[in-house]
């Protein structure tokens, strides 16, 4: 279960073209009878590619947010993404980032950059009663249990069957599990509902198992393979999450702020207005509506908010009107009597 990262592209070449030709240079690419091909030709046909519209659309929010919120990123958080980053990918690092088009350099100006974007998002962030108790409902404490990920189905219910008749789970761990970050140790290993380490069909049927109680054959598709794997896990310690959210406040918070960081609503809305602070001008008619989904997002939240103050507006209005007209019936029969 060894967590697979893979770098985002730098785009170097896309970055190189579209900077040197923003001054509209006339540097021939390639000459041939009866005509030339310049850099500026080059320049205005790939700023339509829409690899490039986004890639620009990404270098003007990340610069934004960078110029925002930069200051609250330490050289000390950029190194140990770098690190988490390097000891994940193992000895392919080095060969990734090469191939992404980074340096060391380069890749730590981009962790930079995303660690002052998720700074920028989080400020935004004001959590909820509702967004506590939808947390609390998805957590569930850390466990320790022993898994076997079987190199097939036949092998897990050939496993299964040999554990209902006493089989050792450590045992049966080391010498079948395909997984080689936990076979070593008999398949032990440690996760709560927010580990992404463990498939979420696996945590799901763990979570439901008493200690010392073995679960029947998981199947879990796997992201990046889009194959189907199959499971055994055996329960060693169950901890139940009881009925006092307050014992475990800093993992619902945490939980909770993750769930508002994934809501594409709120990161659009977010990027929007800090859009809108740096007064982001398009200066390229090419480009005029790479930045319109996240302006029309802010747009229509402030028109929603103020329909509501119409609305709330209008109700009370209504009812000071109503209660004026009562007042003024009542007024006219007390006369009349």
């Amino acid at each position: 279960m060894k967590k697979k990262i893979v770098l985002a592209t730098a785009g170097l070449l896309s970055v190189i073209v579209l900077g040197a030709c923003s001054s509209g240079s006339n540097d021939e690419i390639a000459t041939m009878k009866g005509g030339k091909l310049t850099v500026e030709d080059f320049y205005n046909e790939a700023k339509k590619e829409q690899t490039n519209q986004s890639l620009v659309r990404n270098m003007i929010i990340y610069d934004v947010f960078e110029n925002a919120y930069g200051d609250k990123v330490t050289d000390k958080q950029v190194d140990s993404e770098y690190k988490k980053q390097e000891k994940q990918l193992g000895d392919s690092f080095e060969s990734q980032l090469q191939a992404a088009g980074y340096t060391k350099k380069s890749y730590k100006d981009y962790l930079k950059q995303s660690l002052a974007f998720q700074e920028g998002l989080k400020s935004h962030v004001k959590l909820t009663d509702d967004d506590l108790k939808s947390a609390w409902d998805s957590f569930h404490p850390e466990v320790t249990a022993r898994v076997i990920l079987a190199s097939s189905e036949e092998e897990a219910k050939d496993l299964k069957k040999q554990l209902d008749e006493g089989g050792d789970f450590a045992k049966l761990a080391k010498e079948k599990s395909q997984d080689s970050t936990t076979k070593e140790d008999g398949g032990k290993i440690k996760f709560d509902s927010q580990s992404t380490e463990v498939p979420a069909e696996v945590k799901e049927a763990a979570f439901k198992l008493k200690n010392d109680q073995t679960s029947d054959v998981i199947s879990a598709m796997d992201s990046s393979s889009y194959q189907t794997n199959y499971y055994l896990v055996k329960m060693e310690k169950n901890t139940p999450k009881g009925n006092d959210m307050k014992k475990f406040d800093k993992e619902v918070k945490q939980i909770a702020q993750d769930m508002k960081l994934a809501d594409q609503t709120f990161t659009s809305k977010v990027i929007g207005e800090e859009l809108k602070k740096a007064n982001v001008k398009i200066k390229d008619d090419s480009f005029e509506n790479i930045l319109a989904d996240f302006l029309n997002t802010t747009e229509e939240s402030t028109n929603q908010s103020s329909d509501k103050e119409s609305e709330a507006s209008t109700e009370k209005s209504t009812e000071a009107s109503t209660e004026q007209s009562t007042e003024a019936s009542q007024a006219s029969t007390e006369e009349s009597e």
